[in-house]
């Protein structure tokens, strides 16, 4: 008896046919991500390990960004918003991370076009090809992704037609040693992720402890001026900060700074390394942390000879860096240094470039060698620190338009991005924020912030992931 297949059997192209485009992450640019393609038409999920949207800028939740309303909301996600009745808060007044998350993110992920889209509690542990590990290149442009996720009921996997990475880097920070190695020993509580409520939440941690903070930016900065805050209230606290270089060169003095909040930050910092509030370690390169009792020991070299102190807690607040594990098994271009897209790498090495010449950019200089992959947001920066939430929009809104077949929109830059900025250019570690050229009003960045330095004791600044 013989057979007839009346079904003409599916080419590879076709297991491409019904599948959504997968986003990584629910922050500011992956819901941004997904208002753009649904915009147009294309399908799209949105997975998110955490419990809501905005996890990460949650955690910085009490930290006031240097960027008012007007530079933090994409417009896609914006008209998704409008068309609910809600109203966009005033454009010049300063959102603190918690308001970010609260009165912008959380109303767009319940839009009736986003709701039903994003999966919470589901984190995305690897990334591949259905059949394909990354050796395999015979039909992989149109093979299916296959991404593992794991879930309160366990892992399984899904597939998807393209794959949008948003993750952002908060929940990777550069490790202490100046090697860029995490240090030999598990210090648990010891060590605080950057940006940590000092005044708040986290007070009791290093009221009346002998604290540490590491790294030269912004970050830093802010924590130096909570904890010598705190120090006045809290006998015992003492603080002290450790930066690789000679000096803080990202924290000028002048306070007439092109970014006023910015200026009056590095004075700050300045003023109570000056008066004596803050002891500041200057030239230490750290080889290595230990506990010592109760108390952890951090050992290196300082201006060439060895150099050891011994402290309560450490704040960490080196940086972040890509988390590339669950991407293993994909094709990807990244630049040896600071591990962005390789052509996107060079206009953002900041070896190279202050903060305000980054220039926009979109598919042309994110594309990766894995076909329809791309990493957007504070991700696509790698290991470079001058990210800004605009450039994440910006991103998106090309990448839409490329999966829409709408290639020459995809490579139409459509934003101007701030020229101005006074990040130092010859140092590594963290900078941050610049100004639009028609005002003087700091951009905004991603799943973090530039913070304005107010009055009262609880304002912040940061650049963080």
């Amino acid at each position: 008896m013989t057979l007839t297949l009346t079904v003409p059997p599916r080419t590879d192209a076709d297991r491409l046919t019904g599948l959504p485009i997968a986003v990584i992450g629910a922050g500011p640019v992956g819901l941004a991500a997904a208002a753009h393609l649904l915009e147009r038409g294309l399908d799209v999920v949105v997975y998110e390990a955490g419990p809501t949207v905005g996890t990460s800028v949650r955690a910085w939740g009490h930290t006031r960004l240097f960027s008012p309303w007007q530079y933090v909301i994409d417009p896609a996600a914006q008209r998704l918003l409008e068309a609910t009745g809600w109203e966009a808060p005033r454009a010049s007044s300063l959102p603190t991370g918690r308001d970010l998350a609260d009165t912008y993110l959380a109303p767009l992920a319940a839009t009736p076009q986003l709701a039903p889209v994003i999966q919470y509690g589901t984190r995305v542990e690897a990334v591949s090809r259905q059949g394909m590990d990354r050796t395999r290149s015979t039909g992989r442009a149109d093979t299916p992704f296959l991404l593992r996720l794991h879930t309160a009921d366990g892992a399984h996997n899904v597939t998807a037609r393209a794959v949008v990475d948003t993750s952002g880097t908060y929940t990777s920070p550069n490790p202490l040693t100046a090697a860029g190695l995490a240090p030999a020993a598990d210090l648990g509580d010891r060590v605080a992720h950057a940006l940590p409520d000092v005044l708040g939440t986290d007070r009791d941690q290093f009221a009346g402890k002998r604290v540490l903070v590491v790294g030269a930016g912004h970050s830093a900065a802010n924590t130096l001026i909570k904890l010598a805050s705190l120090a006045k209230t809290a006998p015992g606290t003492e603080v002290l900060w450790a930066v690789r270089n000679a000096g803080p060169a990202r924290l000028g003095a002048d306070a007439a700074d092109g970014l006023a909040a910015r200026g009056q930050l590095g004075s700050t910092v300045h003023g109570l390394t000056e008066s004596g509030q803050v002891q500041q370690i200057a030239s230490f390169e750290i080889d290595d942390v230990r506990p010592d009792g109760d108390q952890v020991t951090v050992t290196g070299r300082r201006a060439g000879e060895p150099f050891a102190v011994t402290v309560d807690v450490i704040v960490n607040a080196t940086g972040f860096r890509p988390d590339l594990d669950m991407l293993r098994e994909i094709r990807l271009g990244l630049d040896d240094i600071v591990e962005a897209p390789r052509a996107l790498a060079p206009l953002i090495d900041p070896n190279l470039h202050s903060c305000g010449s980054v220039p926009p950019h979109g598919v042309a200089e994110l594309a990766h060698p894995e076909p329809n992959f791309f990493m957007a947001g504070m991700k696509s920066y790698g290991r470079a620190p001058t990210f800004l939430l605009l450039t994440g929009y910006e991103q998106v809104r090309s990448i839409a338009a490329e999966f829409a077949g709408d290639h020459q929109a995809a490579r139409d830059v459509q934003l101007v991005l701030p020229e101005t900025g006074v990040c130092s250019t010859d140092i590594g570690g963290t900078s941050c924020c610049t100004t639009p050229a028609a005002t003087a009003t700091p951009a905004a960045e991603d799943a973090a912030c530039c913070a304005t330095l107010e009055p009262a004791a609880d304002s912040t600044s940061c650049c963080a992931n």
